[in-house]
């Protein structure tokens, strides 16, 4: 079942791939958060957001 689509996909997948580049690029500074972009990243790639059930969220079209 989708529930992500849209913007918020586009989002999730841009976030995502910035935090993951930002380990390799400042690693100092965003080493532990960097590792957390694998969560929007796979989100929106699978169009799917486990939270989004629980908060009555649904962003992709009918």
């Amino acid at each position: 079942m989708k529930n992500v689509g849209g913007i918020d996909k586009i989002l999730r997948i841009i976030v995502g791939i910035v935090l993951i580049a930002g380990v390799f690029v400042l690693p100092d500074v965003l080493n532990p958060w960097g590792w957390i972009g694998v969560v929007p990243l796979l989100t929106g790639l699978f169009n799917f957001c486990p939270m989004y059930p629980l908060l009555g969220i649904n962003t992709s079209k009918k």
